[in-house]
């Protein structure tokens, strides 16, 4: 069911504490941590505490939480004295969605070009 933890979820397992990660922010409704597959000099996923498959799913389901991830990436983009970054939202496999717990991603520390794909 949406919004709640999955048993089989690896970033509800790191929210409950399960599973260890490196967290650079925490608030009520988000957790922040470094990817253990960094794409650049900083790369740090947010995460909703409760679980949504997706962006589009929580989107959906619980707008202002949606925020809450943006509200963080600024935060964590302060934080990391990142002067421009990149948020990306993986929605779905084809898009590169290998987890399936809605999360941003925070990148920044180097040139990011365009297309990213």
């Amino acid at each position: 069911m949406a919004g709640e933890p999955q048993d089989d979820c690896l970033f509800c397992k790191i929210v409950a504490g399960h599973v260890p990660a490196t967290i650079v922010r925490e608030t009520e409704t988000t957790v922040a941590f470094r990817d253990i597959n960094p794409q650049a000099p900083t790369h740090v996923l947010i995460i909703p505490r409760a679980h949504h498959k997706d962006a589009a799913a929580l989107a959906t389901a619980e707008p202002a939480l949606a925020a809450d991830l943006l509200r963080e990436a600024r935060a964590v983009a302060d934080e990391e004295k990142l002067d421009s970054y990149r948020v990306v939202f993986n929605t779905g496999a084809g898009a590169g969605q290998t987890v399936f717990h809605a999360h941003a991603h925070v990148l920044g520390g180097r040139g990011l070009e365009w297309p990213p794909g």
